[in-house]
């Protein structure tokens, strides 16, 4: 399933975060609550980060295309290129081994860690890139 880019924000740091709106495989990934900020992984999933596509695969038939591209990319060093953010989000992500992808039904306005790790509202955890 392709998942329209103004529905996803990748977010640069040690370890890269991928947030999805209304995505299809929401009910799919197991609820991520992480109340001491220890994200656990996700099981039988896992991230390919690249520039133009990001896929997000599950076990079975789950999985998400995003074109990452076209998406948001917040956090580092700003120089107004969407290309130059997701080439960063994509270097993170391989240093990490992988990304936090946590899926909800909506992005939400600003980025409490603390509540969207505890509220229950968030699925999904650490995903693995494949070497």
């Amino acid at each position: 399933m392709l998942l329209e880019p103004e529905n996803t924000l990748f977010i640069r740091g040690a370890t890269p975060v991928l947030l999805l709106a209304g995505a299809p495989v929401h009910d799919a990934l197991p609820p991520l609550i992480a109340p001491d900020g220890a994200v656990p992984s996700c099981e039988g999933w896992s991230i390919v980060p690249r520039l133009t596509l990001c896929v997000v695969d599950g076990p079975g038939d789950h999985g998400v295309v995003v074109p990452a591209l076209a998406a948001p990319v917040v956090g580092g060093a700003d120089d107004d290129t969407a290309s130059s953010g997701m080439g960063e989000w994509c270097a993170d992500a391989e240093q990490a081994g992988g990304a936090v992808v946590m899926s909800l039904d909506r992005l939400p306005e600003a980025l409490d860690w603390s509540a969207l790790l505890s509220s229950g509202a968030a699925r999904g955890g650490f995903m693995p890139a494949p070497a």
